[in-house]
């Protein structure tokens, strides 16, 4: 999953660059490449380690959870918000948009939720997840103050709801993420028995 989300995101370049329509600073602006490109080096470390180890580091569980969040509410908000919205701009290849927001969030959710490799999360980790979203949200808003360019319509304070309108899509995200990144770190104090039983190193 690692590997196909980065052939969708370099096929996604790949046919803009082609069609004269890749603007850089757009497109790595978008919430859903950054987390994306997060959960392509997540991934592939954390298969690499699978391969040398039955338990995953600490680290590499508590960055798993935050990222594990990113996918799915990526996936969720561009299919309750997004998919239907008429693009005015350039519409590519296809494939590798459901990859990004369909395929790959439900791939993240189900490995979380069955991988037998993952230790417990203390609670403390859970405003980690936060962190990221919250500066990307004040960059998007600040840059679509500066330029004119969201990178998602819900953002612009130009739309019907207005600023107020904003400030509710942004909290009611953000209480989503907070609510996933709870679940994960409940989820991953049930330990299969294959760990519970295993004596420690």
């Amino acid at each position: 999953m690692g590997l196909l989300l980065f052939a969708s995101i370099a096929t996604q370049i790949t046919d803009q660059l082609w069609n004269d329509a890749f603007v850089a600073t757009e497109y790595f602006g978008y919430f859903t490449i950054q987390s994306s490109l997060m959960n392509v080096v997540v991934l592939l470390v954390g298969g690499s380690l699978a391969w040398r180890s039955r338990v995953d580091p600490q680290l590499l569980t508590g960055v798993r959870m935050s990222v594990l969040t990113y996918a799915v509410v990526t996936g969720a908000v561009y299919n309750a918000l997004l998919r239907n919205v008429v693009s005015d701009g350039f519409i590519g290849v296809g494939w590798p948009n459901e990859v990004l927001h369909v395929w790959a969030p439900i791939f993240i959710a189900l490995d979380w939720i069955l991988s037998p490799g993952r230790p417990s999360l203390a609670w403390k980790r859970l405003g980690y997840a936060l962190i990221y979203p919250i500066l990307w949200v004040v960059y998007a808003l600040l840059r679509g103050t500066l330029t004119g360019f969201y990178t998602y319509p819900f953002l612009d304070p130009a739309q019907p709801g207005g600023p107020a309108g904003v400030a509710l899509y942004v909290l009611g995200i953000a209480a989503f993420i907070g609510g996933l990144a709870a679940a994960a770190i409940a989820a991953s104090h049930f330990r299969p028995r294959v760990l519970a039983t295993e004596p420690a190193a």
